[in-house]
């Protein structure tokens, strides 16, 4: 029997799910979006030989070439506490996924109950007292949704793009933690570089006020220039411990970004003394490239994505939902269980339809605006981008030309002081105008070291900008050169 109503209902259910459609617009990248003009996919403005054209790769850490370093960032990808929250949260996303795709199953329910109990004969308008007897129900309810106007396909879709913008937050989490790691190794490298030199001249110092001393106890100086000797010493001493905190705060924070106590540090860290240097000019592509890397604008794209089926997903609400159910049970007394006079069954389609037109159409309003409000961030997150990156290879192209002058600086103080010791071992000299030359030298090696701390912090700002560090060399990264408008769906 329940066949033969099945057949019934059958041919109209197939005429409507031929006639389904999904409603509301499909996602394109708009064509007026800032990502589309030829001006934020051209070549960056720089004048260095520093720099290169070609694309940086995800692995960018590795163009120091220095085992220690490469360490230090794969641990901080294994540990790092902000990267298994991210990781966390691209997890949720894929649950969310997953309970939207349940939309499109059919819903199963079964329930069973059981009770000993009389009715009562009054509600019935009886005056026999009706029999105690025990009485159950038991059923299971088949329902499927239709869909016919596609919101649960939007709202699939929706949740695959959040997915997919999760996905581009955690390779935006990884981007960071590379960038830091390499900040924090890098920062305490510089220290010891700047350490050494300042006591280097400390100890030239302490040379030229024994000097001045002897000079005062044999009449040919006065307690004015030792006063001004032991000036010049306390001040370069100074110094010395600003830069013994800034080294163990860079072990604190590299111990962390690890996922370890700051006290846990390797004291061996600070043993570095010299600056990290890169092997070859970095390679910054070009706007083009760059927008395809960065995480952030993937996931500015992606939002935009996710709001744009949003709006379909509340325009189907503005018409009927159509569904198949089927129910088959039994109910009545125990003792006639499962008998002609207990089974029941029903088949058949059921429509629901939210006649409040005006809070649906206020909703449809709502999902636009977020597109809106989308775009405008996307555009937003891209512009930022391409600042961000040409601000950074500008800082690198000057400190570069400042770190080069200092080094002429430094180079002819070296020659000087070089040329001074010939002639302090030849007797032409005094032994203070040799001192005097080592300081010299010794000071422009000090504004060297603090110019190679600015390139270092430059040349790590340019390869965050970049937005390398998430692709294949990062556990769980995904593909840079999957365009924008053509994610991959998640598992």
């Amino acid at each position: 029997m329940v066949a033969r109503y099945a057949g019934h209902i059958a041919a109209p259910l197939a005429a409507l799910l031929l006639a389904s459609c999904t409603v509301g617009p499909n996602y394109k990248l708009p064509r007026t979006a800032v990502i589309n003009n030829p001006a934020a996919q051209a070549k960056f403005l720089s004048d260095n030989k520093a720099t290169q054209i070609s694309n940086p790769p995800d692995n960018w850490w590795h163009l120091y070439d220095d085992p220690t370093l490469d360490t230090l960032v794969q641990r901080a990808f294994a540990a790092n506490t902000s990267l298994r929250v991210a990781q966390a949260n691209l997890q949720s996303a894929y649950a969310l996924l997953a309970a939207a795709q349940a939309g499109r199953e059919a819903t199963v329910t079964a329930d069973a109950a059981t009770s000993y109990a009389q009715r009562s004969a009054e509600a019935v308008l009886q005056h026999v007292k009706p029999p105690e007897r025990e009485i159950y129900n038991a059923g299971i309810t088949v329902s499927y949704d239709a869909d016919l106007f596609g919101g649960i396909r939007r709202g699939i879709e929706a949740a695959n793009d959040d997915s997919q913008a999760a996905a581009a937050a955690r390779d935006l989490v990884k981007v960071s933690v590379a960038a830091e790691t390499t900040r924090a190794y890098a920062d305490i490298c510089d220290s010891g570089n700047a350490l050494a030199a300042m006591r280097h001249s400390v100890a030239l110092q302490n040379q030229s006020m024994a000097f001045a001393r002897l000079l005062h106890e044999n009449g040919r100086a006065t307690s004015f220039d030792v006063a001004g000797e032991q000036a010049q010493l306390a001040d370069l001493k100074s110094k010395i411990p600003l830069l013994q905190a800034a080294q163990i705060n860079a072990a604190y924070r590299l111990a962390t970004l690890m996922g370890e106590p700051p006290e846990d540090y390797n004291p061996a860290w600070l043993t570095c003394q010299k600056p990290l240097v890169l092997l070859t000019p970095i390679p910054v592509g070009d706007g083009k490239s760059l927008l395809n890397r960065r995480p952030d604008v993937r996931e500015a794209e992606r939002r935009l994505a996710a709001a744009t089926a949003r709006v379909g997903e509340a325009e189907a609400k503005l018409y009927p939902d159509f569904k198949l159910g089927a129910t088959v049970g039994s109910a009545g007394a125990a003792a006639n269980a499962l008998s002609p006079l207990t089974n029941f069954f029903g088949i058949g389609p059921s429509v629901s339809w939210d006649l409040n037109q005006s809070a649906v159409r206020a909703h449809i309003a709502q999902a636009k605006a977020q597109v809106q409000a989308r775009q405008a961030a996307f555009d937003g997150t891209v512009l930022t981008a391409l600042q961000e990156a040409q601000s950074a290879i500008t800082s690198y192209d000057f400190e570069l030309d400042q770190i080069s002058s200092l080094n002429d600086a430094r180079n002819f103080a070296a020659q000087v002081a070089s040329n001074i010791t010939v002639l302090y071992r030849g007797g032409r000299v005094g032994a203070l105008a040799q001192l005097s030359a080592e300081q010299k030298l010794a000071s422009a090696d000090i504004e060297v070291a603090n110019a190679q701390t600015e390139i270092s912090q430059s040349q790590i700002a340019l390869f965050y900008a970049l937005g390398g560090g998430w692709g294949a060399s990062a556990p769980g990264g995904t593909n840079p050169a999957t365009p924008l408008h053509s994610a991959p769906t998640a598992p």
